[in-house]
């Protein structure tokens, strides 16, 4: 991964308003520990990350979005990768985040950064 490395969100159906993504695309659960997953962009395309998730994984997702690994880090938030999970599976770091209103904060700067890029795939 670079500075330029898209990273690739699903986008659950819930997670879409007046057509629009919402800041839920970009912040972890708490099932997900701080930790939210993504597609490397250098390893995978959007919508072979989308095949693999709705398909292989049988998960929702109404389509896929993108942040940069830059646009990550520039709010703290850390891009690593986890090929034990699958080649290209991405976690982007939220654990030095401890306040759960940054951690909103930084969703919102991530949704208006993928909104400007717009969709990469929708079936």
């Amino acid at each position: 991964m670079n500075n330029d490395t898209l990273l690739y969100r699903q986008v659950h159906p819930s997670w879409i308003q007046d057509g629009q993504i919402t800041s839920q695309v970009f912040i972890p659960t708490p099932k997900d520990e701080k930790m939210l997953s993504a597609y490397d962009g250098d390893i995978v395309s959007s919508q072979d990350s989308w095949i693999h998730y709705t398909g292989e994984l049988g998960n929702e997702s109404d389509g896929v979005v993108a942040v940069s690994y830059e646009e990550c880090a520039i709010q703290n938030v850390t891009p690593l990768p986890d090929p034990e999970t699958f080649d290209a599976h991405v976690l982007i770091d939220y654990s030095s985040q401890s306040e759960s209103k940054i951690r909103k904060r930084i969703s919102k700067e991530l949704k208006s950064c993928a909104l400007n890029r717009g969709w990469l795939y929708q079936p």
